[in-house]
């Protein structure tokens, strides 16, 4: 536990000498060779992501909790209210379905009742997760891409987005019913029409529809087979995914040489977010170093976090350091959804931050950044007006999307 500590606050002091270089670019999307990139692939992923005919009740779409103009985030909140009857254990979460019973049937839930259920963490943006090698906060969908059907091994190493996609399908709060199987969701999409319940479709989608009006056709086109399976749904969403690479900020240019492309009160911020050593957890490019974390947000008992994969308890606690592209798009801000306002998130590290937990070990390793108003605002001016992509703002290709069945206001 000392070691560990101790480099952590060696990582959060700058080390020896500090931040004193910048990797302008994005590296290139990792893409296992078993799921390389093709068109067809890709717009068959983009179809499934957004389709809520793949969740039990026809609500839910990947999308629903993954929004571009929310920065790859939900904008969507419901309150998880814990474990006990105090608020300290609450959280924000994402709505998902309402519970049901294994027959489809819907039930009173003890806490929702017959609202969508909530998850005990708010989705995480989609967006940054192309470079890690384990996704959610708690990093529970690994490298290693399985077969759900044969448990045969798939991807190696590097399936950590397919494994990701396929979690929530199976997941009863998320997106399904307990009890449902691969081959009722696949003969599900056998028999429906790619996003009969949406609307205003992305031009790339709607012309694969037309031309291939169901999704064995679709899937023939991608896999050259007709066959639905729970592996090549995976493949079709991950490579959606891996084609989804918000690089076009004003950082981005201002590093490229454009020393305009950040405005005055952005490159101060950015100014200070490295003399605070903001970039040696949320490191550039990519504003993340895809590590696992304990800032002291919430007592360890509420939420193991990466303990729960790793069982070590070493780990209680810890959750993905998110990458701030976009952030400044999100409704919510942490994995508990605890602030709705960019400047009160970056405010809750003036108030020293703990290692592993400050519930845990009050005296030990806390670490002050010492913030003043000027401070706050110049970075949250920064996140605002120098790491948001305008094409994910303003949902335009490759961010474009449809309108969902569960946006539109009823009449």
């Amino acid at each position: 536990m000392t070691v560990r500590i101790a480099a952590m606050l060696t990582l959060l002091c700058g080390g020896i000498g500090g931040w004193t270089e910048v990797m302008a670019q994005l590296p290139p999307v990792p893409i296992p060779p078993e799921n390389p990139i093709t068109e067809a692939k890709r717009v068959l992923g983009k179809a499934l992501f957004w389709d809520e005919q793949l969740s039990s009740n026809n609500t839910m779409a990947c999308g629903t909790c993954h929004r571009p103009a929310a920065g790859g985030a939900d904008p969507r909140v419901g309150r998880f209210t814990g474990t006990d009857d105090r608020i300290v254990d609450d959280v924000w979460g994402s709505p998902g379905i309402v519970a049901m019973n294994e027959a489809g049937e819907t039930l009173q839930h003890p806490i929702f009742g017959h609202e969508p259920q909530v998850t005990t963490r708010i989705a995480p943006s989609n967006f940054g997760a192309l470079w890690a090698t384990e996704q959610f906060w708690d990093g529970r969908a690994g490298s290693e891409l399985l077969d759900p059907l044969t448990g045969e091994v798939v991807i190696a190493s590097g399936g950590a987005l397919e494994n990701q996609a396929l979690a929530p399908l199976s997941n009863s709060v998320e997106m399904t019913r307990p009890g449902r199987t691969w081959s009722e969701l696949t003969e599900k999409l056998e028999s429906v029409r790619p996003l009969a319940l949406a609307r205003n479709l992305p031009p790339d989608v709607a012309a694969a529809i037309a031309a291939n009006p169901d999704y064995p056709s679709l899937f023939q086109v991608a896999f050259n087979d007709p066959e639905i399976t729970p592996v090549r749904i995976a493949f079709a969403i991950a490579t959606y995914e891996r084609t989804l690479v918000a690089d076009q900020t004003p950082w981005d240019r201002y590093m490229a040489g454009d020393e305009i492309a950040l405005p005055e009160r952005a490159a101060d911020g950015w100014r200070i977010f490295q003399r605070l050593h903001c970039v040696n957890c949320h490191e550039p490019p990519l504003f993340t170093n895809n590590d696992f974390l304990n800032i002291g947000l919430r007592p360890t008992r509420f939420d193991l976090g990466r303990q729960i994969v790793t069982g070590d308890e070493e780990d209680g606690g810890e959750m993905k350091v998110p990458s701030l592209r976009n952030v400044a798009l999100r409704k919510r801000f942490m994995h508990t959804g605890e602030f709705s306002r960019l400047p009160a998130a970056i405010m809750f590290y003036d108030n020293g931050i703990a290692l592993p937990g400050r519930d845990e070990i009050p005296d030990v390793g806390i670490y002050f950044f010492s913030l003043n108003g000027l401070d706050n605002y110049d970075l949250a001016a920064f996140l605002r007006d120098g790491l948001v992509d305008s094409r994910v703002a303003n949902e335009t290709f490759p961010f474009d999307r449809p309108t969902l069945q569960s946006e539109e206001t009823p009449e």
